[in-house]
């Protein structure tokens, strides 16, 4: 029964949201046929997201193989997944606990401090949860204190994360209705910042004047169709006929091929904005009737995707940009010592998109270009700085690939290392947050003075 509340319920992305959605219904005072009309469109709506999802990272797929093939890299490729799959089999029942209570951590912290905030990332939280429970074992830490205090850490990363980054989430979607719930958060806010400081009369994105010839590309599909098929065509030239068709196409002419994997990125994208909108026209409005009745005024944190409609162009730039920056990255890695860390394309087209969206936000075409490189920088060396912090544990092979998770974990595993007493090093982490939270009470205070004064 726990193995279905944990893995398969609250596991379960769509699920989990889905039950928001029906709380919210129900403490609404809905009629039966809105509850159920809205909860499973909810749970509908991530499920497309993830189909779209699904159809990318099998392009993206296709696409690393026939650049490893082409380049000859040999690195570590950074997968949350992997790394997750690895840890299980020794972390699986603490990643659970750590899960569901950090969830509880969540909604409590929301509900009595001004971060009013409910991460429905489930996914992300999960892969938070067990990099939480790996590294405080090294520090000696287990069983209840573990969950205890990894339930803690995640329930603030929770509520901080989607803070940190709201004042520029409303810049991006020109209202206060949904916040960012995704690990990749301290690269977005990167992004922003470098944004405001690069790009002061840079117009946006989405301002970009295309001649009347060549409108059909301010079709976001077409415009993606064209720039995918292009760098498929490029790779493929250089990986060769032999490779592509003996190992990948099976049999099927190497360009040919190419053309439709670049079809079949673009087909991803337009399935995830199509399960994004029917997301977002469900969730809002019945996470509000949870949000009143438990949380008055708590917002949503949603994944990344959710902000990919209000800059389309900006979101192949910031993927495109990310990717050039990890590329570079590659060539840097070794001279520090590090471990090569070859770009995936999945973390860089998420992360580097909504980099790209929040440079665009606070610095248009500079801010998206500058903010995404960063954030193609920061995915390069962070997981290469994690993994001799995973690496005493036998995950050499992979490491995460977002910014939040190298962040935390190069945190949180220094602390383990440098401090030997186990209880010192619970105290240093405690500090650390309370800082944060006082740091965030007083940027909100500013805030809503701000707000006011306007």
């Amino acid at each position: 029964m726990i193995d279905l509340i944990m893995k398969d319920i609250l596991g379960t992305p769509a699920i989990l949201v889905g039950l928001f959605a029906l709380i919210g219904l129900i403490a609404q005072r809905r009629n039966i046929a809105d509850v159920i009309s809205g909860t499973l469109k909810t749970v509908m709506g991530f499920v497309i997201l993830n189909a779209g999802a699904t159809v990318l990272v099998q392009s993206l797929g296709q696409f690393s193989s026939m650049f490893n093939e082409a380049f000859a890299v040999d690195g570590v490729i950074p997968n949350n997944e992997a790394i997750v799959a690895l840890a299980q089999a020794s972390f699986g029942t603490e990643t659970a606990m750590i899960m569901l209570f950090g969830m509880v951590v969540n909604i409590i912290l929301a509900r009595f401090t001004p971060f009013k905030y409910i991460f429905l990332t489930g996914h992300h939280t999960m892969f938070m949860a067990c990099m939480i429970a790996v590294i405080l074992t090294t520090g000696g830490i287990e069983g209840t204190s573990m969950v205890i205090i990894g339930s803690i850490i995640l329930g603030s990363l929770m509520v901080l994360s989607p803070a940190m980054l709201q004042p520029f989430t409303r810049k991006v979607t020109g209202s206060d209705d949904f916040a960012v719930g995704h690990f990749g958060s301290i690269g977005y806010l990167v992004s922003a910042g470098v944004g405001k400081l690069v790009g002061k009369g840079s117009k946006s994105t989405e301002e970009i004047k295309v001649p009347k010839s060549l409108g059909f590309l301010r079709d976001t599909s077409v415009s993606v169709s064209l720039t995918m098929v292009i760098l498929f065509f490029i790779v493929a030239g250089f990986a060769g006929p032999g490779f592509i068709e003996s190992e990948l196409s099976d049999g099927q002419n190497f360009l040919v091929f190419a053309f439709m994997q670049g079809l079949v990125f673009a087909a991803g994208v337009y399935i995830i904005l199509a399960g994004v909108r029917m997301l977002l026209g469900e969730i809002v409005p019945a996470f509000k009737g949870f949000a009143d009745k438990v949380v008055p005024n708590a917002k949503p944190a949603l994944d990344c995707p959710a902000i990919f409609p209000f800059a389309g162009n900006a979101v192949i730039i910031g993927f495109l940009t990310s990717f050039i920056a990890g590329l570079a990255s590659m060539f840097f890695l070794p001279l520090f010592g590090l471990k090569v860390i070859v770009p995936g394309l999945v973390p860089h087209f998420f992360t580097g998109a909504a980099a790209g969206v929040f440079g665009n936000a606070t610095g248009g075409r500079r801010g998206a270009i500058f903010g995404s490189a960063a954030n193609g920088v920061m995915i390069s060396f962070l997981p290469a700085l994690l993994l001799p912090v995973l690496g005493s544990l036998g995950f050499e092979g992979t490491t995460f690939g977002d910014a939040d998770f190298g962040m935390v974990g190069i945190v949180l595993g220094n602390i383990m290392n440098l401090i030997d007493s186990s209880v010192v090093a619970v105290g240093v982490i405690f500090a650390i947050l309370a800082g944060l939270f006082l740091l965030g009470w007083k940027t909100k205070a500013n805030t809503n003075k701000q707000e006011d004064a306007a």
